[in-house]
């Protein structure tokens, strides 16, 4: 096992970077674009840029891929990303900055691309798991320390930007100098949605609407601290409290579900994260503590959601299916974000800070009765035919979208990380 991790190390600190950086960016963005009085349903929409570009990533990108190869377009989308993130420091504009969101969600989307096949394909089927563990592992602890970052410099200023650039930048180093095989091109998996609803309804509807709720928490989370007058500090503490909740939950969330029907865990985890948004919205603003808290108790049961859905399509998906299952749940869970970033934005500028979480609550409201609907209408599989269960990075990209014409469509077999 040492070995394989040693093997992929310079894929894996380039993810690292990456991740910080990505997660300081995000971060940073919702920050100050509050502090320059942009419109809070706005801020939302300016947010939610950043998944459509990461949707319009996930289609596009292979092609550059297939064209020039890994190493090419990581260092081309790389120097987009690192340049779109001093733009933003330069050009102080909600319409600019929606289109700069764009270009790094396109390019972020490239670049986990090039990461995660590359990890792929270095795995074995008897390692793949624990492979993609540690993945998961530098994947929560490197946003947690983008998140810290925020600390470090003023969010008003040019410094922060000014880091999001360098760290993008760094990263080109270790895949540029790898001495790692590069991977086979990625090939196209067709998505057929309408199939991936009648295979498993449950997962189908969780993936999206787990999205709308977690893009609104990731777009707009900042926004609801800032707006109850904390500081940066505060800030940047709530987001790597959700953070590091979600770490300490995610793998017995995980062995669980591996054990029981996981539409009773994705129920149960919908329910608390439901309680815990409402005790959220409720009482977040009366300390501090209190505030950050509640944040991890949150982040603990809403975002391994994606992860408990993918594992459950997979389960009643066909082997040879598992990248088109997998993509599919990506794409909607994609598109679900575009929704709930944007909805996060107007539905605070309409009932205030507080209210964000309210929405949280009645969306896991919402997917908890669904997975208890669906546990009425199917059995649960035994446990020796399910799939184990593996968390899924924040940013997984996959595969190409290639969206299905007619039900029943052939699926394309390509890498995955899940």
């Amino acid at each position: 096992m040492l070995q394989a991790v040693a093997a992929i190390s310079a894929l894996l600190l380039a993810a690292a970077i990456l991740l910080a950086g990505n997660g300081l960016q995000s971060t940073l963005i919702s920050v100050r674009a509050n502090i320059e009085s942009f419109p809070t349903a706005l801020i939302g929409v300016l947010m939610s840029a950043y998944f459509a570009g990461f949707v319009a990533g996930c289609r596009i990108n292979p092609t550059f891929i297939k064209s020039v190869g890994h190493i090419r377009t990581f260092v081309a989308l790389a120097s987009i990303g690192s340049a779109s993130a001093l733009a933003h420091a330069l050009i102080i504009d909600v319409t600019v900055w929606a289109i700069l969101r764009a270009i790094t969600g396109f390019c972020f989307a490239g670049l986990f691309m090039v990461i995660e096949s590359w990890i792929n394909e270095r795995a074995t089927n008897a390692n793949r798991g624990r492979i993609l563990s540690v993945y998961r592992i530098i994947d929560l602890v490197a946003l947690t320390v983008g998140n810290a970052m925020l600390t470090i410099a003023d969010p008003a200023s040019f410094e922060l930007f000014a880091i999001v650039s360098i760290l993008v930048s760094i990263a080109l180093v270790p895949v540029a100098l790898t001495r790692s095989p590069a991977p086979k091109p990625i090939e196209t998996a067709r998505l057929d949605i309408p199939k991936l609803f009648a295979v498993s309804p449950a997962a189908a509807a969780a993936a999206p609407l787990a999205a709308l709720a977690n893009a609104a928490f990731w777009a707009m989370g900042p926004v609801y601290v800032q707006r109850l007058g904390h500081d940066a500090a505060t800030i940047a503490a709530f987001m790597s409290a959700a953070i590091i909740g979600a770490a300490a939950l995610q793998w017995p969330l995980g062995w669980l579900s591996d054990r029981i029907d996981r539409r009773k865990v994705m129920a149960g985890a919908s329910l608390m994260g439901a309680l815990s948004a409402f005790a959220l919205a409720q009482f977040g603003a009366a300390s501090q503590t209190l505030l950050i808290a509640l944040g991890a108790l949150v982040g603990a049961f809403i975002i391994p959601m994606f992860g408990l859905a993918a594992a459950h399509a997979n389960d009643h998906a066909a082997p040879e299916e598992a990248v088109a299952t997998n993509g599919g749940l990506l794409l909607l869970h994609g598109l679900g974000s575009v929704v709930g970033a944007a909805a996060g934005g107007v539905i605070i500028s309409l009932a205030g800070p507080s209210s964000l979480f309210d929405y949280v609550g009645v969306v896991y409201t919402a997917t908890a009765a669904v997975c208890i609907y669906r546990i009425t209408r199917r059995a649960p599989l035994p446990e020796e035919e399910k799939t184990p269960f593996v968390p899924v990075p924040k940013n997984a990209a996959p595969t190409v979208f290639e969206i299905a014409q007619e039900e029943g469509a052939e699926t394309a077999k390509t890498p995955t990380p899940s």
